[in-house]
């Protein structure tokens, strides 16, 4: 399950583009804390701490504010689309016994019947679950599975309490057979490579 981490944060007195860049030129992230009706809380969290804790999925983090704590479930994360730097943070405050939705997830274990590939369509499934018992992952095993076989949200296991928020019959992953090339695309590849040995050649 989703263990529960802890930050200290600071209060955010100074907004706009222009703050933000000076807090995460001092290795800071703006971020905000809502929810359940209470005043959105502007905050200021240590850089390289929460950059860690991020890297866990439906992280659970209790912010401590001047000494006030906040349990809070990690909403968004803005980056940067091309530095991939976390610019902004959005958090959920969380009631102990309350039940969210999430998208968790799924790792499919094993390889599957000699000769097969395994095609992935669907890498996570949303679940129904108490805030505070989140899992990180689920698995589901698809040793020996032969070709035909299809993975369904309905068909992975959940832990106790959870419960699928997607149709059961969502696909998940399928296994097939690889098809052979046809000639057009063969004589497609040879011809693309011979391209390129010549351009290879040339350039020397």
């Amino acid at each position: 399950m989703a263990e529960q981490l802890k930050l200290s944060a600071e209060t955010r007195e100074s907004f706009g583009k222009g703050a933000a860049r000076k807090l995460r030129a001092a290795g800071k992230i703006p971020a905000v804390v809502y929810g359940h009706g209470a005043a959105p809380l502007h905050l200021t969290l240590p850089g390289h701490e929460t950059m860690l804790l991020l890297r866990r999925s439906n992280a659970l983090i209790e912010i401590d504010v001047d000494g006030k704590k906040h349990l809070t479930l990690v909403k968004d994360v803005q980056r940067d689309p091309v530095s991939q730097i976390i610019e902004h943070v959005d958090l959920i405050v969380i009631k102990k016994g309350e039940r969210v939705d999430v998208e968790v997830p799924v790792h499919l274990e094993g390889e599957s019947f000699s000769g097969t590939i395994v095609m992935v369509e669907v890498t996570t499934v949303r679940l129904n679950v108490a805030a505070t018992n989140i899992p990180e992952s689920l698995s589901h095993s698809i040793e020996g599975a032969v070709e035909g076989t299809q993975v369904l949200a309905g068909d992975i296991t959940l832990p106790e309490g959870a419960e699928l928020a997607e149709e059961a019959d969502l696909l998940l992953a399928h296994v097939t057979v690889p098809s052979a090339p046809s000639e057009a695309e063969e004589e497609a590849a040879e011809a693309a490579a011979a391209e390129e040995a010549a351009e290879g050649a040339s350039e020397e």
